[in-house]
């Protein structure tokens, strides 16, 4: 069984259903509200422990109902919680808008997440027994640094979702050998709006790059090879939050168990496509039962053929 480790965020998600996002100075009226665990963190660690993998976090939470909450979450999807921290303050919360059209606006108060701000003997040794470790950017940035410089002395792959967006320092894309940032987040890193050309831009500070293209599918490239377009499943998107870390945490496990990157990135899309169509984040995930199910059927999946 795949073995992964996940350095990142846990927040609750206070979502909001709209009919659409407001403008500026607006006010609209919801059709629904519901807490819901996330972070993408701990998205990616519930995503790849529902695909069939062996995960624990390295995280921090509040000493709130909220850090109780969030906790109890990812060991009911047998995650190891062991090293994740309960600190005093509030937990981390995701302040989220979601449209019928499944489109969200996010705002993140990072909260207890914000204390992490360095690994302890207990984390690198934890990181050391892993096939892969995921990291993305709610957390601070010197730890996630000092968690991919880590991970590379230790021999373990190192995945980085840039997201939020920010300039990643050259120690972190020296340590990181798999960069899976969205479009937007791959013209932020590059000022380059065509895929294919912030691909190729971003194959100079790391190995391999998988750049995800909403309903277009995902793009992969790695040096001395010509980039692969996996399309995406066409399916009706009901909220598409969560849904790249569901991509990611699914892709670690493919990977993990040696697919080829564009079977890997096919059953990574299955997995995304699945999660849009349910609401939430964590909660959209889906299990590797699910996911095999409509990789190897596709007709049971798509359902906006239009």
């Amino acid at each position: 069984m795949t073995s992964i480790v996940v350095l990142g965020s846990t927040n609750m998600d206070l979502v909001a259903y709209v009919p659409r996002a407001p403008a500026l100075g607006e006010t609209v009226t919801g059709r629904a509200f519901r807490t819901i665990p996330g972070g993408k963190g701990a998205n990616q660690a519930v995503a790849a422990a529902r695909a069939g993998a062996e995960v624990a976090m390295i995280g921090a939470v509040g000493a709130d109902d909220f850090g109780v909450r969030l906790r109890a979450a990812l060991e009911h999807c047998a995650v190891d919680t062991d090293l994740l921290r309960t600190v005093e303050g509030p937990s981390g919360t995701a302040h989220i808008v979601v449209d019928d059209e499944g489109g969200n606006a996010i705002v993140v108060v990072p909260g207890a997440n914000g204390t992490l701000t360095s690994l302890s003997h207990g984390d690198e040794a934890l990181i050391g027994t892993a096939d892969a470790l995921l990291l993305q950017l709610e957390l601070p940035l010197p730890v996630v640094v000092e968690g991919a410089v880590t991970a590379r002395r230790l021999g373990v792959r190192t995945v980085l979702t840039p997201a939020p967006a920010q300039p990643l320092p050259p120690e972190l894309l020296a340590a990181t050998d798999l960069l899976v940032p969205n479009e937007h987040e791959a013209a932020a890193l590059t000022g380059l709006t065509d895929p294919r050309a912030a691909a190729q831009a971003l194959l100079r500070f790391v190995p391999e790059v998988v750049i995800t293209l909403g309903a277009a599918g995902s793009l992969y490239a790695s040096r001395g090879a010509e980039p692969v377009t996996v399309p995406a499943p066409r399916v009706r998107a009901v909220d598409t939050t969560g849904a790249g870390d569901t991509f990611v945490g699914a892709l670690a496990v493919a990977l993990g168990e040696g697919r080829p990157a564009p079977e890997a990135l096919a059953w990574a899309q299955t997995a995304a496509a699945l999660s849009v169509q349910r609401e939430g984040a964590s909660t959209s995930m889906p299990y590797r039962v699910e996911i095999e199910a409509a990789f190897l059927s596709p007709h049971i999946l798509e359902v906006d053929s239009a």
